[in-house]
């Protein structure tokens, strides 16, 4: 009677242990997953964007035939043709010289942009006159800087685009210059409500706004 009895506390215990350990796995899967979606693609928000969700594909339509020029060609797989296309797009800032509504309308784009992540300006340009220094004169001297400045002069000069247009191409370059604090930069503004687009996300309207995120990579040197 009494073996019997120790037989089924026995039987009770493990059990209990079972289904104990049963509830352990469940939660730590529960949690798992949290941790994982909270840190997927480098998200610092919970918000997962990844790389492919950001960066501007194939042949810019309008200049990308004439420069000779792709996105494609900015890429952390092949830094020579980075360097390559960077120092093609920076050539037209030395090349380019803008002067009345041409100047006013480039003043007005390239100031709403900045290297940030190379320098601390506040744009790639100054914005009025300051000593020594014209308002549109370069403001920032890395090669990334150049190319952004270069590639707007060309769009102002050459092309019927927006305002904003413009602003967005240099946008889509600045992405694939930083792909990874980009990345994670759209990631803080899905957690916010902030739709997505290339203005939005490299100008100045929401610079800083990721700020806490680490650097990561860049592609081409500054």
């Amino acid at each position: 009677m009494e073996e019997t009895t120790k037989k089924k506390e026995m039987g009770t215990f493990t059990y209990v242990l079972i289904g104990l350990l049963i509830i352990f796995v469940i939660t730590s899967g529960v949690l798992g997953l949290k941790v994982l979606k909270g840190n997927k693609g480098g998200s610092i928000t919970g918000a997962v964007v990844g790389v492919s969700d950001v960066i501007p594909k194939g042949v810019p339509k309008i200049y990308g035939k004439e420069l000779g020029v792709s996105f494609d060609d900015i890429t952390p797989a092949n830094p020579g043709k980075a360097d390559v296309t960077i120092t093609k797009l920076g050539k037209l800032d030395n090349e380019i010289k803008l002067e009345g509504e041409m100047l006013n309308r480039y003043i007005k784009i390239a100031g709403q942009i900045s290297c940030e992540y190379c320098c601390g300006a506040k744009s790639i340009i100054f914005t009025s006159d300051a000593g020594k220094y014209k308002a549109g004169d370069a403001a920032c001297g890395c090669a990334h800087s150049y190319a952004m400045r270069g590639l707007g002069k060309y769009l102002v000069k050459n092309t019927d685009m927006s305002d904003d247009e413009i602003l967005e191409e240099l946008g889509k370059w600045k992405t694939l210059f930083f792909p990874d604090i980009m990345t994670q930069k759209a990631g803080v503004l899905k957690q916010k409500g902030i739709e997505f687009n290339y203005i939005n996300l490299a100008s100045n309207k929401y610079r800083g706004i990721e700020k806490g995120a680490t650097g990561g990579s860049m592609v081409g040197g500054c």
